[in-house]
């Protein structure tokens, strides 16, 4: 047994496998590698083919730049690359403006599967390379595309057969299917000029044509990889702010879903999973859905090489940033915003869920009917103006005259169960959950106050003071003067304490200790009082809630016409505090559908 004391230096090929697993940790990440290759060559088409999960089988091809013999043979060294930019004779890690720069991922493959590089340039001929576990044959010529066709096939054969113990690792063929998928779809969202193929054994799974790289060719590339609907139901998001900009389409509040996989961010044209990011899509979201519910969207943010580290960790899909607090800033202040545009709109999608629940059922005919009652139908002749039966629960407007096409929302007609209001429009019907719609009503009054600074405060009778460190008794102090306006006076009490001597009256009795910790750990990460603003937001949809027009209460005209006008002249109408619609839209050519009439 060797000596366990001793230091030796470790072969070069395990080095290159142990390398291996930070960068190649399944055959998506593989599928993830070679794609960021072929964008960073100009590719304008790539195709992706895999086998068994990828297990037996990646196949890349594009029609990039392409590589010469003696690029080929420098492609598959350990941190050979052409795209880490120089700056006064040194590696330059803080500008990347490509996917990849670690000249990590062709080795590491090679290191741990059966490659083959085939490869030409506009202006050399084609050449290819092998890797079988690290032992490298080639360059050498290959028979690979016509001639003046330039760009790269990389083909990657039993992945980690050179790392059995991985293999066990590796997750059915179908889910490592998904997870390629995955990759493939979120760098298609990133390149929309691009045209992506994805053949999964033999099938062709995906086929996404070039679009235009203007925000229409963007949302028509996420329609087809996050579905129709989501086109349907997309507010487009501009915004910037001190040198980031942010850009993408972000789903109605009513378009939610269970979880969060159809969120997609990313920084740079490239694909990030980053906490950041998520938690300020949830901030923004936070007064439009449940807590169990989340938003579809796709965020497209640019910025500056130098503001960003993308060098965190070998798989790239981590970022940090050097002012986060602007970051999350931008992202929220830029998703409300867009929101708050959308107005009273409401998802496509609810209208399509009435209706399939209002499609009539298959009826059966009973095999037997009494021949007292069949005569008696048969004879039976209903007046062609019958006095109308009474309607419980119901009261009905008179409709003199058609609705204008002004209001969206039209008039009132009638009101149902003393709960649901419906009105008329130009071409339909709207039905309106009057409790819901008031409660958002009266929330966004509230919200309203609270951003004008007319928050009502509560003097405390004994000032509480709370001790902290130092330097977040100074973060806290800077902001006293926001903090006043939400309600809460606060001050420097010594170096390692604040004092507060009023809260916001809303509040009513709370622990202030954990208020003003939870305050300064919102000031340290993100410079702002969100947590403050998120307890004062949250109380107001529970005030709101309990202040609205309760469902059971009976309306008149002039009350429901009112509430559907204020609805039409307030943002974020068309849902309640929870995500839930408030109204349900119902186009006449839709009604008519179900009558057989069309």
């Amino acid at each position: 047994m060797a000596d366990s004391t001793l230091i030796r230096r470790l072969a070069e090929g395990t080095i290159n496998r142990i390398a291996a697993g930070e960068v190649v940790e399944r055959p998506a990440s593989a599928v993830k590698e070679l794609v960021e290759n072929a964008l960073d060559a100009g590719a304008t088409r790539i195709d992706i083919a895999v086998s068994n999960g990828g297990a037996d089988l990646i196949l890349v091809e594009d029609d990039g730049s392409g590589m010469a013999p003696d690029d080929l043979a420098l492609a598959i060294e350990r941190h050979a690359t052409s795209k880490l930019p120089v700056l006064r004779g040194q590696d330059d890690l803080s500008h990347i403006v490509t996917m990849g720069f670690r000249g990590e991922a062709l080795p590491s493959i090679g290191a741990v599967a059966r490659l083959v590089i085939a490869s030409r340039t506009a202006t050399s001929a084609a050449h290819e390379i092998r890797v079988d576990g690290g032992s490298v044959s080639g360059p050498r010529p290959a028979g690979f595309r016509a001639a003046g066709q330039q760009g790269t096939r990389v083909e990657v054969r039993e992945l980690f057969f050179a790392t059995p113990a991985r293999l066990k690792f590796l997750k059915s063929a179908r889910s490592e299917d998904m997870a390629t998928t995955d990759i493939v779809k979120r760098l298609a969202m990133a390149r929309p000029d691009v045209s992506f193929t994805l053949t999964v054994d033999g099938k062709r799974t995906l086929d996404l044509p070039a679009e235009a790289e203007l925000m229409d060719g963007r949302l028509k590339r996420l329609s087809r990889l996050m579905g129709r609907e989501f086109g349907e139901n997309a507010v487009a998001i501009e915004a910037a702010r001190e040198g980031v900009a942010l850009s993408g389409f972000a789903g109605l509040p009513t378009y939610n879903r269970a979880n969060a996989q159809m969120q997609f961010l990313f920084v740079n044209g490239r694909p990030v999973r980053d906490k950041l990011l998520i938690g300020a899509v949830r901030g923004a979201y936070a007064d439009f859905l449940a807590r169990d519910r989340h938003p579809a969207l796709a965020l497209f943010l640019d910025c500056d090489p130098a503001f960003v580290d993308v060098n965190v960790h070998p798989a790239k899909t981590e970022v940090r940033f050097r002012d986060a607090g602007l970051v999350r800033g931008l992202i929220v202040s830029a998703l409300k915003h867009a929101l708050a545009g959308a107005g009273h709109r409401a998802s496509t999608t609810v209208a399509e869920q009435a209706l399939s629940s209002f499609r009539p059922q298959s009826y059966s005919r009973p095999a037997y009917v009494p021949r007292a009652a069949a005569e008696a139908a048969r004879d039976y002749h209903a007046p062609l103006f019958a006095e109308a039966a009474p309607a419980y629960s119901a009261r009905v407007e008179a409709a003199p005259e058609a609705p204008p096409p002004e209001l969206p929302l039209g008039v009132a007609r009638a009101q149902l169960h003393e709960t649901y209001v419906v009105a008329q429009t130009a071409d339909g019907i709207v039905i309106v959950d009057q409790h819901a719609a008031h409660e958002r009503l009266v929330y966004e009054r509230m919200k309203t106050a609270l951003e004008s600074g007319a928050v009502a405060r509560q003097p405390l009778l004994i000032p509480e003071v709370v001790e902290l460190d130092p330097a977040e008794v100074a973060r806290v102090a800077a902001l006293a003067g926001e903090l006043a306006e939400l309600g809460l006076v606060v001050e420097a009490f010594g170096p390692d304490a604040v004092m507060v001597r009023e809260t916001p009256a809303m509040l009513g009795k709370l622990d202030i200790k954990s208020l003003v910790r939870d305050l300064a750990d919102d000031l340290a990460e993100t410079g702002k009082a969100l947590s403050l603003k998120e307890r004062l937001e949250a109380v107001s949809g529970t005030l709101a809630c309990h202040m609205s027009v309760r469902a059971g209460r009976r309306l008149s005209a002039e009350e429901m016409n009112a509430l559907l006008r204020e609805m039409e002249a307030t943002p974020h109408s068309g849902q309640c505090n929870h995500g839930r619609p408030t109204y349900v839209e119902l186009k006449l050519a839709d009604i008519e559908k179900l009558f057989g009439r069309r």
